[in-house]
């Protein structure tokens, strides 16, 4: 049987092999989408560390709605065709054996629980939840990536995914990279976009959230998004 020896001197540990620790450690769950990417890599290339190559397979996955080729994948500096036949191979198996959503949106915690993960993104990431008529999740899908502290976003490519999904309801939600739990200006204008836009599709906007790595900001809860549409 493998020994696992686990370190107190985590900055003593090699950046490439600290996602490992990290997982025996705490378990899976408690580890970034980067560092989960940097095992799933295994290693770098030259010039480019593992870290440093999860980062950028990171972003051009957020940029994609739909998994990618393996054509794709591979245009990737440092993404050859096997790592890229891994990265394709463990995001189908992704899709087939979890891409059924189950979860039921009842509260505002429950939508963080399903895109906390985009929280230490360093832009940021306007996330649209399709759900049912139970409001069960259909699907979760980053819409846009903005600035640093502001992401741009029209409501016909919020709609664009929920309508295609035949959704009966849905809800929106952006990470501030900043920390700030609350709508800005902008994110009020949206808001009220999305909420007149949703009115005349006839769908339920269920809230719309703002998030950290550890908190959240309800809309809803807050008394800024009352009625029903």
């Amino acid at each position: 049987m493998e020994n696992i020896v686990i370190t107190n001197n985590f900055a003593a540990i090699p950046v490439d092999e600290r996602s490992r620790e990290k997982m025996k450690a705490r378990g899976p769950a408690a580890l970034s989408d980067r560092e989960l990417l940097a095992i799933i890599l295994n290693t770098g290339i030259q010039g480019k560390n593992v870290m440093a190559l999860a980062d950028e397979l990171l972003v051009f996955l957020d940029k994609n709605k739909d998994i990618p080729s393996i054509k794709e994948i591979s245009r990737l500096s440092g993404l050859g065709c096997s790592k890229a036949c891994t990265i394709a191979a463990m995001l189908e198996f992704g899709r087939r054996r979890y891409g059924s959503f189950s979860a039921r949106i009842k509260h505002p915690s429950d939508i963080f629980t399903l895109v906390r993960h985009y929280a230490d993104r360093k832009q940021e990431r306007f996330i649209s939840l399709s759900l049912n008529g139970a409001h069960e999740v259909l699907a979760v899908r980053i819409v846009t990536i903005g600035l640093v502290n502001k992401t741009i976003v029209h409501p016909r490519e919020v709609f664009a995914d929920i309508i295609q999904d035949r959704a009966a309801a849905f809800c929106v939600a952006h990470n501030h990279p900043s920390g700030q739990l609350e709508g800005s200006p902008e994110d009020d204008e949206i808001t009220e976009r999305l909420k007149s836009s949703a009115k005349i599709l006839g769908l339920h906007f269920l809230d719309h959230i703002v998030f950290s790595e550890n908190a959240w900001w309800s809309y809803r809860e807050n008394g800024r998004l009352s009625g029903e549409q």
